[in-house]
């Protein structure tokens, strides 16, 4: 109901905004010459533009999640009329990179996609079925049998297998459809921990989506909510008293995590994350949120880092890495505001 009433409170601020834009038209718009200069310079800008012909060392690839042209209008408008202007005129940081583009989304089989099958397009680089992660347009959601044989390897893991250091950081838990098309290969999208496996599922040697986050691809960094899914049910969570692990296997994933890794840290609060020593620091787990992370306006900063946070913390890790690193980048709850709107 918070969020509800925060983003009604927005959309008030934006349409309040919208009533007087008519009203307050810049002086300078009004001439010609002001229209005629702006586009030449926008022209000499894209004429002067020069190849870039390097070879990348690094990657981050950035997700806004339910991030569409409308969303892009609306965050530019708000940005505008903060700054006291009518909004639409205003630029954003992505409008001035030299190359923008779009995209044609939708799953093999369905016309509205998700966002699994649309992970696996963007980050394996093939088409897939409506609900299904890192496997070809083969497999059929929820059917086991039908996953051995069809997996698709994602960026991440080539990466990794070129010798770079990789990571993921989501604002979603790290399970989740977006980041999980990085390092698991399942029919359905809702596996999250052995509890949401079905018997015919486990007979046929399919894997919950958080025991391929520890035993798949191995990452350096991890950074996002979804403990829950890491520990037994029997295991109350460190935070809300109430909240249980959800794994019937008995199994910490966690432990499993840390045990086979060197200089590795697991931290789920601010204060600990803040300690963390980058320099004697390879592998780095946090995991904030039972499931996912709380909205921004709702986040309490004691508790647990901003995304810009998480970000610079798992760059300051895996820069170190000579050959270079990728990076994945996902704020989730963007998604989850549209929905609610």
């Amino acid at each position: 109901m918070a969020t509800q009433q925060t983003l009604l409170i927005i959309g008030i601020f934006v349409l309040a905004g919208f009533d007087g834009c008519f009203s307050v038209i810049p002086e300078e718009e009004q001439n010609p010459n002001f229209w005629y200069v702006k586009g030449k310079e926008a022209l000499h800008t894209s004429l002067s533009m020069k190849p870039n012909l390097h070879r990348a060392k690094n990657l981050i690839l950035f997700l806004g999640d339910g991030m569409g042209i409308s969303t892009v209008t609306a965050a530019r408008i708000m940005k505008g009329q903060m700054e006291g202007k009518t909004g639409e005129e205003s630029v954003l940081a992505m409008d001035t990179f030299p190359h923008l583009a779009l995209s044609k989304t939708y799953n093999v089989d369905q016309q509205m996609p998700d966002s699994a099958a649309t992970a696996t397009a963007y980050l394996c680089g093939v088409k897939a079925n409506y609900g299904t992660l890192g496997l070809s347009a083969t497999a059929r959601r929820k059917d086991c049998s039908s996953a051995k044989g069809n997996e698709v390897k994602s960026i991440l893991h080539q990466a990794k297998m070129a010798g770079k250091s990789v990571g993921i950081v989501s604002t979603a838990r790290v399970q989740h459809a977006s980041p999980a098309a990085s390092y698991s290969h399942t029919p359905e999208r809702d596996w999250y921990s052995d509890k949401e496996l079905p018997s015919e599922a486990i007979t046929g040697g399919c894997k919950d989506i958080a025991y391929q986050l520890v035993h798949n691809t191995d990452i350096n960094v991890i950074l996002g909510g979804g403990r829950q899914y890491m520990f037994p049910k029997e295991t109350v969570d460190p935070e809300y008293s109430t909240v249980t692990g959800s794994r019937q296997d008995k199994t910490n994933l966690v432990d499993v995590w840390l045990r086979s890794r060197n200089n590795a840290k697991y931290v789920w609060n601010k204060k600990d994350f803040d300690a963390i020593n980058e320099d004697n620091t390879d592998y780095l787990m946090g995991l904030f949120e039972p499931k996912d992370t709380r909205y921004e306006l709702e986040r309490d900063p004691s508790m647990d880092p901003s995304l810009t946070e998480m970000v610079e913390k798992a760059i300051k890790i895996l820069r170190k890495n000579s050959t270079g690193f990728y990076l994945f980048v996902e704020d989730k709850l963007i998604s989850c505001l549209v929905s609610i709107a």
